[in-house]
This record gives C-alpha cells, sequence and structure tokens, in this order.
C-alpha cells in the first residue's frame, strides 16, 4: 500500500508539472503579445506551480529516507513541511501577486491587442489542466479504493495529493476566470474587464491556499492516522485471544509510516513469558496486515 501511494503521488506530480510548465510558457508568450495583465498574472501562477511541483516531489522523495540516530522516526513529515511551503508560495506568488498586478492595471489601465491569441492560449491550457486534474483523479482513485471521495479527502493524510488536486481545481477556476473577463474586454473593448480578472484570480488562489495550509497544519502538528487504519489496528488487537481488553490506542502518522502505542490488559493469571510472546506475535501481526505500520509499543497493564 505505501509504495502503491507513493508511485500514484509521484505521477499526479508529474503530470502536475508537465501541464503546468506548457502552459506558462504559454502564457508568457500570451502575456507579452496582449499586454494583458490577466494573461501575466495567469503565467505567473503557472511558473509558481511548476516550481512547487518540484518542492512536491522533493518533499516525496526526502520523507522515504530511513530513520537515523537525529531522526528515529524518520523523515516522513518532510513531505507535510515542503507541502506547507507550496501553501505558503501559492498564497504568495499566485494569490497576492495576482491581486496587486489587476490593482496595477484597475489604476493605470493599457490597451490590450491581439485578445483572441489569449484565448486561443488559455483554451489550450484548459485542455492542459482538465488532463492532469484527471490524472490526479485517477491516481487519488488508485490509492482510496473502494472509499468514497468525500470521505478520502475528509480523512487523507496524503498532502502531495491534496495540493496537487487543489492546484489543479484553482488553476482551472482561474483559467475560465480568465476566459471570461478577457471575453468580455474584447467585446466591450474595456481593458478594466482585464484588471478586474486578474483580481478574482488572485482571490481565489488565496482561498485556496489558505485551505491546503489549514490541512498540511494539523499534519504537522501530528495527526493521528486515517481512521480506517485506526479502525483495522483495533480489530486485530481485540481478536488476540491472550487479550482481554484495550485501554486505548494512539496513533500518528508520519508522510507514509504510522506510529501506534496501545495499552492492553492480558487475561488473568499469564504469565510472563507467555505475554511477551503474545505481545511480539500481535505486533508481526499488525505489521504484516497494516503495510504502513512502522513502529508499534504495545504496553500491558492492569488500568488505564
Amino acid at each position: 500500500m505505501a509504495s502503491t501511494s507513493h508511485n500514484s503521488t509521484a505521477r499526479a506530480i508529474l503530470y502536475a508539472f508537465l501541464a503546468n510548465f506548457a502552459i506558462a510558457i504559454a502564457k508568457s508568450w500570451a502575456a507579452w503579445l496582449t499586454g494583458s495583465g490577466t494573461m501575466l498574472a495567469e503565467s505567473i501562477h503557472s511558473y509558481a506551480d511548476t516550481g512547487n511541483q518540484v518542492l512536491l516531489y522533493l518533499g516525496l522523495t526526502q520523507s522515504q529516507r530511513p530513520p537515523d540516530a537525529e531522526h528515529p522516526l524518520g523523515y516522513g513529515k518532510l513531505s507535510y513541511f515542503w507541502s506547507f511551503i507550496v501553501a505558503l508560495l501559492l498564497f504568495s506568488m499566485g494569490g497576492l501577486f495576482s491581486i496587486y498586478e489587476g490593482m496595477h492595471k484597475l489604476n493605470h489601465p493599457e490597451g490590450l491587442s491581439q485578445i483572441w491569441i489569449a484565448i486561443l492560449v488559455l483554451i489550450f491550457a484548459l485542455v492542459l489542466e482538465g488532463f492532469s486534474l484527471l490524472g490526479a483523479l485517477r491516481e487519488i482513485r488508485h490509492v482510496r479504493g473502494e472509499r468514497p471521495f468525500r470521505e478520502w479527502f475528509k480523512h487523507t493524510r496524503n498532502s502531495e495529493l491534496v495540493v496537487v488536486l487543489g492546484e489543479d481545481i484553482g488553476a482551472l477556476i482561474g483559467l475560465i476566470l480568465a476566459l471570461g473577463f478577457l471575453a468580455l474586454a474584447a467585446v466591450t473593448g474595456d481593458p478594466i474587464y482585464d484588471a478586474i480578472g486578474s483580481i478574482c484570480i488572485g482571490v481565489v488562489l488565496l482561498f485556496i491556499s489558505i485551505f491546503i495550509a489549514s490541512r498540511v497544519r494539523s499534519l504537522l502538528l501530528g495527526r493521528s492516522a486515517d481512521p480506517e487504519i485506526q479502525e483495522a489496528i483495533n480489530a486485530i488487537i481485540l481478536d488476540q485471544e491472550d487479550i482481554e481488553f484495550v485501554f486505548n490506542t494512539i496513533t500518528i502518522q508520519f508522510g507514509p509510516d504510522t506510529m501506534l502505542a496501545a495499552k492492553i490488559k492480558m487475561r488473568p493469571g499469564i504469565d510472563i513469558e507467555t505475554a511477551v510472546n503474545s505481545i511480539n506475535a500481535l505486533e508481526r501481526e499488525l505489521k504484516e496486515r497494516i503495510p504502513n505500520l512502522k513502529w508499534s509499543f504495545i504496553e500491558p497493564d492492569v488500568e488505564d
């Protein structure tokens, strides 16, 4: 499961990188030809998204580093760190710059030329972003399995897929807004619509970046494992013959890996050697049946 999730995430990042890089070049050319503030904002947004995919892949690869003496629980949370950095870049380079460019054009409107080129580029970008979004949704489907999308999105601990999905949706909304406002500017001959389009795109990007940052923040702080994993862990523990009761279980997610700490009550009259062997067998079974479970600490006790 961990390998499948890693491969799916890497593919989703690659789709987004290729689409955004191609779109950024096309938008830059159109912005230069037309003098459109909306197109300039969109091109900066696409370049920022391209760089963001590099950071996401960096976090994905670094999170796979094995534990060492300085980091005994590994580097899994690096994926959350880089996802948070991406959210900040989307906020600043994407949202704030688009609003700034729109306000500048609003106060100092400039005539637009060859708007049809910008419109064709936006249509081209819509097609590429659509393929990128479909690719991300396909990889998400591989990861979530039979779970409904809404349930997966609510509980997933995969920050990279959440960021890629948010970026793709934000890019599509931005392209639709840019296309609409540029069409208005072309029909009316008023460049004010171009400036308003840039501001609207910036607001959308700010909203998406804040949403992504809030999701990743909870993972950075230390979030429990997916409820589906927690339920599976509890079921396995309770199924053990030598365990009478489970006082509590605590899970923490470290990137793709999960840590478990559990306090249990053994059945009365069991000797120490049998209890130790039973707990060791339990930990082996947990790690066999839950591939993402990397650390397991089982504590026998008589009260919580």
